[in-house]
């Protein structure tokens, strides 16, 4: 049974007769996710330092980060670090949409958090975020210094969209496939992670209708992102399509119950637990896409906030 908060949250935005995503502009539709993060989202946790960093990215332009460092760390401690992407269907979001996740994310595990305001579609379609996510997670390896980071004790998270492209970037960073050498990644954090764009799992019908995020959002989300002629199948679109999920790091799989992608999250568990990878999967049976960053309305956002700090803490551990 979908989650009596949850239901109420979504007869709300029926009764105030919000427009869904899939019917705006890109434009509109960025403007609408910033303006409704208001009415979900907690008030933003005080941590220890917050920077916003510009740095080189593909193709000669610039990718801007956000690090943030935890209420409590000395300003000399090396902290375990984790790479976030933000959810959007590589559409929308940006730095500030997911400004208070990762802020407690960073409190709740002791990380220190960089956030990656990566290219978006349709403007930039794939491969422009994968490219950007795996920049970014490159810099922040190799300048861990810089930020009190201990590369080592690297982490890779998103949700949606975002999970999608942390996916991609363990996979990449596994075969070196940018040709520029290793890349360690001690664990993967994702949030109902998009794995198939080929979109044909049961829980697209099933939960493509009603909660929210709808089999025509996701249509509207992928047809800006991939362009015509790019094959759904590739890996770094669909991680779960990858030739081989052996020798990834540990992850985290957390999905929603009512979630079109909730069927492909469960599946990308079972690839990596096939694959040797030490996998958790946990549903949030009640719960619909994007539930983790409405901690305002639904209480279960915050336990699942909870559950991602406390295992981002256990695995990224000295």
């Amino acid at each position: 049974m979908l989650h009596p908060q949850a239901q109420a949250l979504i007869d709300l935005l029926v009764a105030h007769g919000l427009p869904p995503t899939h019917t705006l502009t890109p434009v509109e539709a960025r403007s609408f996710y910033r303006e409704r993060r208001a009415l979900t989202q907690p008030a933003p946790p005080d941590v220890a330092e917050v920077r916003d960093l510009r740095i080189p990215g593909p193709g000669g332009g610039e990718i801007p980060l956000r690090a943030y460092r935890p209420l409590g760390a000395r300003p000399d401690a090396v902290l375990p670090v984790l790479v976030y992407f933000h959810g959007g269907g590589w559409v929308i979001g940006d730095l500030d949409t997911h400004d208070t996740l990762c802020r407690e994310l960073a409190n709740g595990s002791g990380c220190a958090v960089v956030s990656v305001d990566y290219r978006l579609a349709p403007e930039h379609p794939f491969p422009a975020a994968f490219d950007d996510a795996l920049a970014a997670t490159r810099w922040v390896s190799s300048h861990a210094a810089e930020l009190g980071a201990d590369p080592t004790r690297l982490a890779v998270g998103g949700d949606s969209a975002g999970g999608n492209l942390a996916a991609a970037v363990a996979l990449a960073a596994r075969d070196q496939a940018d040709g520029r050498g290793p890349l360690p990644i001690a664990f993967q954090l994702l949030i109902y992670p998009a794995t198939d764009m080929r979109r044909g799992h049961g829980s697209h019908r099933s939960n493509g209708e009603g909660y929210v995020l709808t089999r025509e959002t996701m249509d509207y989300f992928i047809g800006h992102y991939l362009p015509a002629g790019t094959p759904a199948t590739h890996w770094r679109a669909s991680p779960l399509l990858a030739s081989s999920h052996i020798g990834l790091p540990p992850a985290l799989v957390l999905t929603a119950g009512y979630d079109p992608l909730v069927d492909e999250g469960l599946d990308y568990a079972r690839a990596l637990t096939a694959g040797g990878s030490r996998a958790s999967y946990v549903c949030f049976g009640r719960q619909i896409h994007g539930f983790i960053t409405m901690g305002r309305v639904l209480d279960e956002a915050n336990s699942a906030v909870a559950l991602c700090a406390a295992e981002l803490r256990r695995a990224l551990a000295a």
